[in-house]
C-alpha cells in the first residue's frame, strides 16, 4: 500500500550511571501524523473479517555480522499484514540462525492461522491463545501475527501501544549499538562510523581476541560498553577473569556469558562480579523466568523469541515484580518489529534496539534514535509508516 493511501486509512539504564535520557525531548509529531484519523468507531456486530497475508523478505545487513558461533550477511524474514475494514496492521518474523526457524517453517505456520473465525480484533487474549495453540514453538511466526494484531488494534483505538499500556515515552532509555566480532581494524572502523551517535555501545565477545576487540573500540571512544558473549565462555574461571578485565575497561553489563545449561556456573559467576548479568539464550518465554532467579540479574526480552508483544509485556511485568532487571532487545529486523518492541522500552533498564539500523533495505519508518535515545512516534499502533 502506498504511503498516502496508508495515511488515509490508518488513522542503560543503570541507576546512577547517567545512561538514561529521561527528560531529553524527541521530535514533535509531524504533519503526516496529524492526518491520521483517531479513534475508529468500532462495531463488532458488523460481521467484518480480518484477512491475514504474508510474503518472504530478505534483510540485507550493511556489514557482515559475527557472533561467537557464526557469521552472516543476510537474515531471512517474512512480512505479515492483517487487514480489517480499511485498516492494516503490520508484523514480521525475523529468523536469525540460532532460532532454528526458517522462511518455510514460518510460512507453513502462517498458512494454518485462520483469523476469519474472529469478528472482534480487540479479543487479543482469545485470538493469541488460539495462535499460540496451533504448534509448539514457531515463536517468530507467532510474533509476526501478534505484532500485526497489536498494530491493527492500536490503529482502531487511535493510540500507540505505549499509551495503551500507560507508559511514559519520555522514559525511554538509550539504546546500545552493536559491534560484531571482527578484526581490530574493522572493529575500529565500525566504531568510528557510529562515534558520537550513541551513549552506549555493545560488543560481541566470547571468542579468542575479545580483549583486542575492546581495545579497538576504546581507541575510538570511551562511552560505556555492554558485552554479549552469546554463551561463548565455557569455563567459569575464564569468564570471571574476562569480566574483571572488561570492568576495568568501562564495561557496565554482561549478557549471557556462559551456556544456558551451566546455570550453576552462572550463579557462581554472579556472586563474584559486580557487573549485572543478563539472560538471553537462557530465556525465551514467561515460563522460563522463575528458574533464572539467583543466577541472573535481569532478562533480555525479544519479540521473536517470546511470541510477541503480549508475552513481552507479561515477562517484563513478572520480572519487575521479582526484582529482576529488564532489557528489551531485538534481532536483525525492519523498523516494524523494532518499533513494536520499542513500545515497551519505557519500562526497560537496558535497550538493544538497533536491528533496523544494521540493515540497508528497511521497509518502514518508525521509532528513531536521537542522540542515542529511543524516540517513540506519536502514531497509533506500533508507530510505523510504510516507505514509498
Amino acid at each position: 500500500m502506498k504511503r498516502r493511501g496508508f495515511l488515509k486509512t490508518a488513522s542503560l539504564a543503570i541507576a546512577g550511571m547517567g545512561l538514561m535520557s529521561a527528560g531529553v525531548s524527541c521530535r514533535s509529531k509531524s504533519k503526516e501524523d496529524e492526518m491520521i484519523p483517531r479513534p475508529y468507531p468500532f462495531d463488532p456486530s458488523a460481521g467484518k473479517k480480518m484477512k491475514l497475508t504474508f510474503a518472504p523478505y530478505e534483510l540485507k545487513l550493511q556489514h557482515v555480522f559475527t557472533v561467537s558461533s557464526y557469521s552472516r550477511k543476510t537474515t531471512p524474514d517474512v512480512q505479515v499484514r492483517i487487514e480489517y475494514d480499511g485498516f492494516t496492521g503490520y508484523g514480521e518474523a525475523s529468523m536469525p540462525q540460532y532460532l532454528g526457524q526458517s522462511v518455510k517453517s514460518v510460512t507453513t505456520f502462517l498458512k494454518k492461522v485462520n483469523l476469519e473465525q474472529f469478528s472482534d480484533p480487540f479479543q487479543l487474549e482469545d485470538i493469541l491463545d488460539y495462535v499460540d495453540s496451533i504448534n509448539e514453538g514457531d515463536t517468530a511466526a507467532k510474533a509476526a501475527v501478534d505484532i500485526a494484531l497489536h498494530d491493527l488494534v492500536g490503529k482502531l483505538m487511535g493510540e500507540p501501544w505505549y499509551r495503551i499500556w500507560g507508559l511514559n515515552p519520555a522514559k525511554t532509555p538509550n539504546t546500545t549499538f552493536t559491534i560484531g566480532i571482527d578484526t581490530p581494524e574493522i572493529v575500529k572502523a565500525k566504531t568510528e562510523e557510529c562515534k558520537g551517535k550513541f551513549k552506549i555501545l555493545k560488543a560481541k565477545v566470547g571468542v579468542e581476541g575479545d580483549r583486542q576487540t575492546i581495545e579497538a573500540i576504546r581507541s575510538v571512544t570511551d562511552v560505556p560498553l555492554a558485552v554479549d558473549a552469546n554463551q561463548g565462555w565455557k569455563d567459569k574461571y575464564k569468564a570471571l577473569d574476562e569480566i574483571g578485565w572488561l570492568q576495568d575497561h568501562g564495561v557496565v553489563m554482561v549478557e549471557q556469558p556462559m551456556p544456558k545449561e551451566q546455570i550453576d556456573d552462572i550463579a557462581w559467576l554472579r556472586e563474584r562480579t559486580e557487573l549485572p548479568i543478563y539472560a538471553d539464550e537462557a530465556v525465551q518465554r514467561l515460563k522460563d523466568i522463575p528458574a533464572l532467579k539467583g543466577a541472573y540479574d535481569g532478562i533480555n526480552i525479544k519479540l521473536m523469541k517470546c511470541t510477541g508483544m503480549r508475552e513481552a509485556w507479561r515477562m517484563a511485568s513478572y520480572a519487575k515484580a521479582e526484582g529482576m532487571k529488564v532489557m528489551i532487545g531485538c534481532m536483525t529486523e525492519t523498523s516494524c518489529a523494532v518499533s513494536a518492541a520499542a513500545q515497551l522500552s519505557p519500562v526497560a533498564d537496558f535497550a538493544d534496539l538497533d536491528g533496523n539500523l544494521l540493515i540497508s533495505n528497511d521497509l518502514f519508518t518508525g521509532m528513531t534514535v536521537e542522540n542515542g535515545k529511543i524516540c517513540l512516534p506519536d502514531r497509533p499502533g506500533i508507530g510505523i509508516l510504510p516507505l514509498e
